[in-house]
């Protein structure tokens, strides 16, 4: 009876994060280049019942001990582009590809940005980020392009007030009486006066494996092994484009993550009338029961 109590005390705790999640999304619907969150849930070991008759041990089946919200999964899929006119705003539109190492030939990657080999290995689609650093000198990666000027150095920032840095790892500044940016397609920054490159390049990051990114507040990723996640500046060859002018959109499926509102609360409110049956069993227990 009390490992029931368990079970479904865990299978409560799990809803409760998913409901979070869930919660999460909903409130970054207008967030720029937000990227949705999925909760992720996994069973406890199985324990192996046996019966015990006549000093003979029977197996009787296995017994699942509970669940556990075990991590958080982000969806790295392209948002909508949305024009908002500002020469300071920059999208990044992509579609980069893995070759597959067998064939040769590049993966088809599912709905979610995500192939399963036959051999069972998950790949995920490359993704890529404009590069910013923190007061601290790390690098971080973020997708929401609203971008402004330190009018006192000429520095550019992100909206969260990280340096922009160029391709070389360096931060981005504006030289001159320059206010703002003028970029190509490739990112190119180009002089505001001939329209020519200027040699300096605003520096998106291509990370090979987006699952190795650990999410930061505003809006901001990191990673804890820059080699694990592969990570390298984009070059001529990578099938990217920077758009200067437009802001990407959260890529939150609304209708989705209601859905998946609706059913943790409901799972939630199952779980919790089980843990009242319980604790109304253990009272008859306690208080009838011991009479006899």
């Amino acid at each position: 009876m009390i490992r029931g109590l368990y079970t479904a005390a865990a299978g409560m705790v799990a809803q409760q994060r998913r409901h979070d999640t869930a919660t999460q999304n909903i409130a970054n619907l207008n967030t720029t280049g937000y990227k949705q969150v999925d909760s992720v849930n996994h069973a406890f070991p199985d324990v192996l019942i046996s019966a015990m008759i006549n000093g003979n041990t029977t197996p009787v089946g296995r017994l699942n001990t509970g669940v556990f919200a075990e991590q958080s999964i982000s969806q790295y899929l392209q948002g909508d582009l949305r024009e908002s006119g500002k020469s300071m705003d920059f999208a990044l539109s992509t579609d980069l590809q893995v070759a597959d190492p067998v064939t040769g030939q590049n993966i088809a990657f599912d709905g979610s940005g995500k192939y399963v080999s036959p051999e069972g290995e998950v790949i995920y689609r490359p993704q890529a980020f404009f590069t910013v650093q923190d007061a601290e000198g790390n690098n971080l990666f973020t997708r929401n392009g609203s971008f402004t000027v330190n009018a006192a150095t000429g520095e550019v920032l992100s909206s969260g007030g990280f340096k922009v840095l160029d391709s070389t790892g360096k931060p981005l500044v504006l030289t001159g009486n320059q206010d703002t940016l003028k970029v190509d397609g490739q990112g190119n920054v180009l002089n505001p006066v001939t329209g020519l490159p200027t040699g300096t390049k605003i520096g998106v990051s291509v990370v090979t494996k987006p699952q190795e990114l650990v999410r930061d507040g505003k809006g901001v990723f990191h990673a804890d092994d820059i080699a694990a996640a592969d990570i390298r500046y984009s070059n001529a060859t990578d099938n990217l484009q920077v758009r200067q002018g437009y802001l990407e959109g959260s890529n939150v499926d609304p209708t989705q993550v209601t859905v998946d509102l609706n059913a943790a609360y409901r799972a939630y409110e199952a779980n919790q009338k089980i843990v009242q049956y319980y604790d109304s069993s253990l009272q008859k227990a306690v208080t009838e029961v011991g009479r006899v």
